[in-house]
C-alpha cells in the first residue's frame, strides 16, 4: 500500500478503534463498580472521552505499525484500574467483570453491522457519507470481533486468562498467571511470524471474520 492508501485506511478504521477499546475499558469499571469496586469511577476514567484512556504503545503505535504492515488494526487503551479485593463476591466479580470487554466490543460489533445494514438499504447511495458510512461501520464490525476474540484468549493477563482464573483454587490460579510472563513473548512471536509471511493471526482471526460475515449478512436480509 502506498501512503494515501495508508491515511486512508486509518481514518476509515479510528472511529470503530477508538469506540472499541474506550467502551472496552469504561465496560471493565462500570461492572468492577456493580460487584463494588469504584476505583474506576474516582479515577475518572468511567469516561468515553478517548484522551483519558490513551495509551501510547496500545493506542497509536501498535494501530500504525498495524496499518504499514497491511494487518489490521488493532491494540489497546489504558487499563482501567480495578480493585478486586473490593468486591462483594470476588469470583463472580473477577468473571463479569474481565467477560464485560469482550462483551462490550461483541455488542458494538453487532450493533455496527446492524447499523452498516440500516445504511446499505434506507441511504441513498447518491449520498456524499454513503461510502463511508459503509467503510467505517465495516471496520467497526471486524474491529470489534477481532478484539474481543484476542482478549478472550487465555493468556495472562487478558481478559479470558481472569475468566478461567475465576473457577481455580487460589493456589491453581497463582501458578496460572505466572504464565504472564511469557504472554509478550508469545504474541511478539505470532507478529514476527506474520512478517515472514506464516500468516498465524491471519489463520487465528479467520473463524471471527466468517462468523462476523454471516451476522452482517442476517441483517443485510432482515432489513431487505
Amino acid at each position: 500500500m502506498d501512503l494515501r492508501e495508508i491515511i486512508y485506511n486509518l481514518a476509515q478504521s479510528i472511529p470503530g478503534f477508538l469506540m472499541a477499546i474506550v467502551v472496552h475499558e469504561v465496560a471493565h469499571g462500570w461492572v468492577a463498580e456493580k460487584f463494588g469496586d469504584s476505583t474506576a469511577r474516582l479515577q475518572g476514567r468511567l469516561s468515553l472521552n478517548p484522551v483519558v484512556h490513551y495509551d501510547p504503545w496500545g493506542t497509536v503505535f501498535f494501530p500504525l505499525l498495524g496499518a504499514f504492515m497491511g494487518w489490521a488494526i488493532i491494540g489497546w487503551a489504558k487499563p482501567v484500574p480495578v480493585d478486586s479485593r473490593n468486591f462483594k463476591n470476588f469470583k463472580k466479580g473477577l468473571f463479569w467483570v474481565s467477560f464485560a470487554g469482550p462483551l462490550s466490543n461483541i455488542i458494538l460489533g453487532v450493533v455496527s453491522a446492524f447499523l452498516f445494514a440500516i445504511v446499505f438499504h434506507y441511504i441513498p447511495k447518491e449520498s456524499m457519507f454513503y461510502n463511508n458510512l459503509l467503510l467505517i461501520l465495516r471496520y467497526s464490525i471486524f474491529i470489534n470481533f477481532i478484539l474481543a476474540t484476542f482478549n478472550l484468549l487465555p493468556l495472562p493477563p487478558l481478559d479470558g486468562s481472569k475468566m478461567v482464573a475465576a473457577f481455580l483454587p487460589p493456589q491453581a490460579m497463582r501458578k496460572y498467571e505466572e504464565i504472564g510472563r511469557f504472554t509478550p513473548m508469545i504474541i511478539l512471536g505470532i507478529f514476527a511470524l506474520s512478517t515472514m509471511g506464516i500468516h498465524v493471526l491471519g489463520r487465528l482471526f479467520l473463524p471471527v471474520q466468517v462468523v462476523a460475515n454471516e451476522i452482517l449478512m442476517f441483517f443485510l436480509s432482515v432489513l431487505a
